[in-house]
């Protein structure tokens, strides 16, 4: 089985990353495995790679909201 997500993509209480709970929950677990993309995987246009990129900086640059 494969799950795919975006551990930026809030849908619980608290602003909460689900994805980022089950690899936190579930590293252990033998034969689950997690990897970790970043806008330098991203290969379907160059201008998806600097929206990911500029939301990345607005993360940083307000660490409260982000995840």
């Amino acid at each position: 089985m494969v799950v795919t997500g975006d551990i930026t993509q809030v849908d619980l209480q608290g602003g909460v990353s689900g994805l980022r709970v089950a690899s936190r929950v579930l590293a252990n677990v033998e034969d689950v495995y997690f990897s970790q993309m970043s806008s330098a995987d991203v290969i379907r246009h160059p201008l998806v790679g600097k929206i990911v990129d500029a939301y990345d900086r607005a993360d940083a640059a307000n660490p409260k909201k982000a995840n």
